[in-house]
């Protein structure tokens, strides 16, 4: 079982914080691009069966209605499972009652909107403009006609914020009842908006007082930490993204992006014309053991449970107390054990990383 990842490049506007692969939405680009995507599934997909689909981006949801047909028409290609979880990205500005009937009769399945934050100032920063009556009226078109996996992307540790600010946020975010919240910090890349034009990151002891701050109100208010930035009503746990954390193997297709199959690490052109071109690789890898092991623990210790030590052994061949420093990790209380699984406590994952440098 395998995952698919279809990444559409195109924005209405450009974002001052994303790095992403991105460009200006033009009609004149849109169909080319759909059509070599359409190649590229034919040239690679093995025909396997799919578990899950995430049409991510750039903005899908920025395509017209006949491309946006088009490229779900596309998905009919896949072999994909009776229970499978079809995501798809959106934009607030961009919902409307036909684009929602035209995701439903192509069975998308859940639905992740990008809001990030309500509040004007942190807007501004962004780029970004909706407010919290365009997120009711948006979220309750699409459960009158029968979504019921809604994820909100929320995002602090902005400059200008302040902790009343994020607890504002999540005040909001509560009220639209989304079965499933992503909350990141906000990280200043190089070559976005905000790196340009000098804009200073948060101290980092703000940033942390946020990140536990959301965790608590988050938890205490019904959702389930599985993830070190994910967390979800019982029952909606993200399918494909657990296959990520996982080390699970899944397709990218489309411009800049990356998959993972029969232990090949591959990625994708961010040329345009170089995929229009049909020159869709640009770096595959054939992954050693060792490098497909760290794999396994760098993602699995993103997850709140952790690693399966059984599972781990099953799939290897090896205990992970013999490949890994696991013994002093727990000793010193950076690591900890319940039952089969091994994982960071919940007070050391904000510096998960250096966890990780311990290890590999």
């Amino acid at each position: 079982m395998k995952g698919v990842y279809i990444h559409i490049p195109f924005c209405k506007k450009i974002c001052s914080y994303c790095d992403f692969c991105k460009l200006f939405y033009d009609s004149s680009w849109a169909r080319p691009y759909l059509k070599k995507l359409s190649n590229e599934i034919d040239n690679y997909y093995m025909g396997e069966d799919i578990r899950s689909v995430y049409i991510g981006g750039g903005t899908p949801s920025a395509l017209a209605l006949n491309e946006l047909e088009y490229l779900l028409n596309l998905t009919k290609k896949f072999k994909k499972m009776k229970n499978i979880e079809f995501t798809f990205e959106c934009n607030l500005e961009d919902i409307n009652m036909n684009m929602l009937k035209l995701l439903k009769f192509y069975n998308v399945t859940r639905l992740s909107i990008g809001i990030e934050s309500f509040q004007p100032h942190i807007n501004d920063v962004m780029g970004r403009h909706h407010d919290y009556k365009d997120a009711k009226e948006k979220i309750a078109l699409a459960r009158s006609l029968g979504f019921t996996n809604i994820n909100l992307d929320l995002m602090y540790g902005f400059y200008n914020e302040t902790l009343d600010d994020l607890k504002k946020d999540l005040k909001m975010f509560l009220k639209l009842k989304p079965e499933h919240i992503s909350a990141y910090s906000l990280i200043i890349e190089d070559h976005t908006l905000l790196k340009v034009n000098h804009i200073p990151s948060i101290l980092e002891e703000d940033e942390l007082l946020m990140y536990e701050t959301l965790c608590e109100i988050l938890v205490r208010s019904g959702y389930n930490h599985y993830e070190i930035s994910n967390f979800a009503k019982k029952g909606y746990e993200s399918v494909h993204n657990l296959n990520y954390w996982d080390n699970g193997e899944y397709y990218g297709f489309g411009l800049g992006a990356s998959g993972y199959i029969d232990k090949v690490r591959y990625t994708n052109t961010k040329n345009f014309y170089k995929y229009i071109n049909e020159d869709f690789r640009c770096e595959e890898k054939i992954l050693p053991i060792k490098e497909i092991m760290d794999n396994e623990v760098m993602l699995g210790l993103r997850k709140i449970k952790g690693i399966n030590k059984k599972e781990f052994k099953d799939k290897y061949n090896v205990e992970l107390e013999d490949a890994y420093p696991i013994k002093p990790l727990l000793k010193n209380k950076d690591l900890k054990q319940k039952k089969e699984y091994i994982f960071i406590p919940l007070d050391k994952l904000y510096v998960m990383n250096e966890i990780l440098l311990k290890m590999i």
